[in-house]
């Protein structure tokens, strides 16, 4: 296989990592900025966000962009050369695990925020009609996606880690 085909095979391989971490490293970031005590889109998820205990619980906000953050470093680690130094199964298992989760998380609240929007089940009021539709319409569908992403991820690392022919 010549080095410019090899590279275009691992760029191919590569793409899903990359987007799930930049996924997860938005998602960080707007985590960041709310831990900051930054407002811009708090009602999106939620109308009355000061009655939601988590979200205003600083250590707690800034422990989810912890957490997304490291979830991009897990998508990096697939495809990137200190990766490698890593236990390849316990990142494998990490990807399939976290986009796993996340796809439920999407699919699960999709269906919930769908059955609220539609009038089949009461809207929180802590919610509110408002959040409900963000939720629907915009952050069910990202969670949803990350999940996809992560998923992309484990598949194309898990492929891509057996040996092919040169």
């Amino acid at each position: 296989m010549t080095p410019s085909a090899r590279r275009e095979r691992e760029a191919r391989r590569a793409w899903p990592a990359y987007a799930a971490a930049a996924w997860a490293f938005a998602f960080a970031a707007v985590s960041a900025y709310w831990a900051l005590g930054g407002t811009a889109g708090v009602e999106t998820v939620a109308a009355e966000i000061s009655r939601v205990p988590l979200a205003n619980n600083r250590a707690f906000v800034w422990a989810t962009a912890a957490l997304k953050a490291l979830a991009g470093l897990l998508a990096l680690a697939l495809v990137r050369p200190w990766g490698e130094r890593l236990p390849r199964r316990l990142l494998l298992a990490a990807a399939w695990l976290a986009g796993a989760l996340l796809t439920l998380y999407g699919v699960a609240n999709l269906i919930d925020h769908g059955r609220m929007v539609a009038g089949l089940r009461a809207i929180p009021p802590v919610l509110g009609e408002r959040a409900a539709r963000w939720h629907l319409l915009f952050w069910d569908p990202v969670w949803l996606l990350g999940g996809i992403l992560f998923l992309a991820s484990a598949w194309t690392s898990r492929r891509g880690a057996r040996k092919e022919p040169d």
